[in-house]
């Protein structure tokens, strides 16, 4: 139904190609635009094919308000907040964007941004972004959707909080404008993420059931979770990165440090190339390897017309002499001819 090899600017993402890294920068500048060039900097180093960055203010994400449904919820990391003052602190600021992008591309990774109102929409297109991605928390503004469908540009779906009716509405929503260039990331909102809520098998029931790229947008700890998403065929990987993770900022805690980044581009890179063929197939190594395995030997000295026994013939190494399964078939045979310790056994040399 999809397109199952997309462009998002000069990458291609899909079947037979590498899962496309993607570091989300998100909050994790602290309010420092330099923080945020540094982070750039770090995620090229580490590996990252592309930069994330959130586009909103709080003004255009929630309302100022601190009535019992604008607080955060729960125990978690914002708790006790209004939504309003959380996302005042964490936006990044609209000017830096052109900045932020053209440094990324300058260092050859792509930059996308996730929109969250019509607004920021008009502005990214601006600034001629190669893809968007709707957050989980907005998979079911179908408005704002449609309006980036409309675009005909890659959209990337995180799944955090929605109901399998919510991602085919999304969708849906998406075929209706004519675009077939989607990818649904498998996402826990949890932050951080329990290993026990992650739930790798559900990546290949949803390309199934969408018939559709799938990816992984993880905030679990470590990299075990991105590289251990490789067998199930992701197409895309979303991490959090962050310069100093005790530096306070609001993803701070969750998000990756640089050398924990560039492990897992490491290990996500040696599982795919680990993976190989499902095809049963010896390598020329390992051909060159079946010499030294097990075959039937001589093993002590033999005369002319001696009958072969479990004492002068064994199963040994190396692989020069006959097949192992004709042991019981030849004990009790008879050489034709001397033969010496060492041996490799072979049909013309028994009667």
């Amino acid at each position: 139904m999809f397109n199952k090899e997309i462009k998002i600017g000069n990458r291609t993402v899909g079947e037979g190609h590498p899962a496309m890294i993607v570091a989300e920068i998100s909050g994790n500048h602290n309010g420092d635009y330099n923080r945020a060039i540094d982070i750039i900097h770090a995620a090229k180093e580490a590996g990252a094919d592309a930069i994330k960055l959130q586009t909103y203010t709080a003004d255009t994400i929630t309302i100022d308000c601190d009535k019992p449904w604008f607080m955060t919820p729960g125990d978690g990391l914002w708790a006790g907040r209004t939504l309003y003052d959380l996302y005042k602190e964490a936006y990044t600021p609209w000017e830096w964007h052109e900045g932020l992008m053209n440094e990324a591309k300058k260092l050859g990774m792509e930059a996308f941004s996730s929109p969250f109102d019509p607004t920021s929409v008009d502005y990214l297109e601006n600034l001629n972004v190669p893809a968007y991605k709707i957050a989980s928390f907005e998979i079911n503004d179908i408005p704002l959707i449609r309006k980036i469908a409309a675009l005909h540009k890659p959209i990337i779906f995180a799944t955090g909080i929605a109901f399998e009716e919510d991602i085919k509405l999304a969708l849906d929503t998406c075929l209706e404008e004519g675009n077939k260039d989607v990818i649904i990331l498998k996402c826990v909102s949890a932050y951080p993420t329990p290993y026990n809520l992650v739930n790798l098998r559900m990546i290949p029931s949803l390309r199934e059931k969408f018939d559709c790229l799938v990816g992984l947008s993880d905030h679990t700890p470590g990299s075990v979770i991105p590289s251990g998403s490789v067998p199930f065929g992701v197409n895309m990987i979303e991490k959090h990165l962050t310069m100093d993770r005790s530096a306070g900022g609001v993803d701070d805690s969750f998000s990756m440090e640089p050398s924990e980044f560039a492990e897992m581009v490491k290990n996500v890179r040696i599982m795919e190339e680990a993976l190989g063929s499902s095809e049963y197939k010896l390598t020329d190594e390992q051909v060159k390897e079946r010499a030294t395995s097990r075959s039937l030997f001589i093993v002590k000295d033999v005369k002319a017309g001696e009958a072969l026994t479990p004492e002068n013939v064994r199963s040994i190494r190396p692989g020069n002499g006959m097949h192992t399964k004709h042991y019981e078939e030849v004990l009790g045979r008879k050489a034709k001819m001397d033969l010496e310790k060492g041996t490799p056994l072979s049909w013309d040399i028994i009667e």
